[in-house]
């Protein structure tokens, strides 16, 4: 059975449209997936599922139902995280203490473009790599401070984006790899 990496947006940040993690286990079974897991607080899931037509749409209006408010969702499949990973192009081995990495998933792959439009724009500190539909981002003073931010990168490229640490992109990997075997 197939497994998905479902990215939510938005949640937890700030005090702000609260879940639980229980309670969103509970609606990810509720729709029939099975070996639910969740990542700390900040939106990300695991599942297996045998369909994967439709599973954003199902998902957004579940939650909805659920939670009283839109929760927009990004799904990846367990090798398309793979690539993310596999595809870095920072060796994060070689970084200084003060430098992090952090990775966009785009819900599409942008057009050439508007890639190109955001590449040209630079920032003194931080540096951004674009592969498909992932975004590299190596923040020198936080992610909290970067040009990059996730709203910037939705803006300039169009697509609905949301952005994990690296050590996250990493744990859910291992996670989701774990229902595999």
């Amino acid at each position: 059975m197939p497994v998905y990496i479902t990215l939510l947006r938005g949640i937890n940040v700030g005090g702000k449209k609260k879940v639980k993690m229980d309670q969103l286990k509970e609606i990810f079974a509720s729709l029939g997936f099975r070996n639910v897991k969740t990542y700390i607080q900040s939106g990300n899931v695991i599942f297996a599922a045998v369909e994967s037509e439709g599973l954003a749409v199902q998902i957004e209006r579940k939650l909805k139902e659920e939670l009283g408010f839109e929760v927009p969702v990004l799904i990846k499949t367990l090798g398309e995280w793979e690539k993310a990973i596999e595809q870095n192009p920072y060796d994060v081995e070689m970084l200084d203490e003060n430098e992090k990495l952090h990775v966009t998933f785009l819900a599409e792959e942008p057009t050439t473009s508007v890639v190109e439009n955001l590449m040209m724009i630079e920032s003194d500190v931080d540096e951004i790599r674009i592969l498909g539909g992932t975004v590299y981002i190596l923040c020198r003073n936080g992610y909290h401070k970067t040009l990059f931010s996730n709203a910037f990168i939705e803006k300039k490229l169009g697509v609905r984006a949301t952005t994990r640490n690296w050590n996250s992109v990493l744990k859910i990997a291992d996670m989701s790899k774990a229902l595999v075997q």
